[in-house]
């Protein structure tokens, strides 16, 4: 675990299922946390000491919007200097109507919330990393980016871009020791899941402490060999 201590780590949606367990896997960890979220408030309930140490970085950031991260990302490296690891957690999901009865809209907000959010997130932090010759980035895909299913259209097709931008990413900065991967989380135990699916077999679903677990290696060193890669994380589902 020593291998994270004064680390930089950026998580966005820091304060969701997933983002607060990879903040408290690399708080554990001894990395310096910049988190970003819509709900700072949330943030201050999830970890109390926020106030109290100079190890973290919090913010308010819509990542939609290029102007709106590239300044948060300039914060964070103003503050501790640079930016070693970069956990993009943010995304959206949405089942409903077959392709041919989906709004278009609904398209719309998940390639928006998914892809556009990926591209602008990893491209602000990757102009700090390729100076630096070093980084981590890991982003959050679907199993659904592999395969579309029935009813997902829209978020199949936000999922598969995640995927493609991982990819392309990695090939273009593999020289300069950046690593760039994607996991791709199986259903995930969450409240929200639980209250969706109450009929549902949760042992069968993944946790999202088993998930930071995989995004912890996917930033350590032992990953160093690895390079667009999409990690299965499905548990028994």
């Amino acid at each position: 675990m020593a291998e994270f201590r004064n680390k930089v780590v950026m998580v966005t949606g820091a304060s969701g299922n997933l983002g607060s367990a990879v903040t408290r896997a690399f708080a554990a960890a001894g990395a310096k946390l910049a988190l970003i979220d819509r709900h700072p408030e949330l943030l201050e309930e999830a970890f109390p000491d926020l106030a109290t140490s100079d190890r973290y970085f919090t913010e308010d950031a819509d990542l939609t919007k290029q102007e709106a991260v590239t300044a948060v990302v300039n914060k964070i490296v103003d503050k501790f200097g640079r930016i070693d690891v970069l956990v993009h957690t943010v995304g959206g999901f949405f089942s409903g109507p077959p392709l041919h009865e989906t709004p278009l809209e609904k398209l719309d907000f998940m390639l928006l919330l998914n892809a556009k959010t990926t591209f602008i997130t990893n491209q602000a932090v990757l102009q700090k990393m390729v100076p630096q010759e070093s980084g981590k980035i890991i982003n959050i895909a679907a199993r659904p980016a592999l395969q579309g299913n029935k009813n997902m259209s829209a978020y199949s097709a936000a999922k598969a871009a995640v995927l493609r931008l991982t990819e392309s990413a990695a090939a273009e900065v593999k020289t300069h020791g950046i690593n760039v991967n994607a996991i791709l989380p199986g259903t995930i135990d969450t409240p929200q899941n639980r209250e969706a699916m109450p009929k549902a077999n949760t042992d069968n679903w993944v946790k999202p402490e088993s998930l930071a677990d995989v995004i912890l290696f996917l930033a350590s060193e032992a990953a160093r060999d690895i390079h667009g890669a999409a990690i299965p994380v499905y548990g028994r589902s």
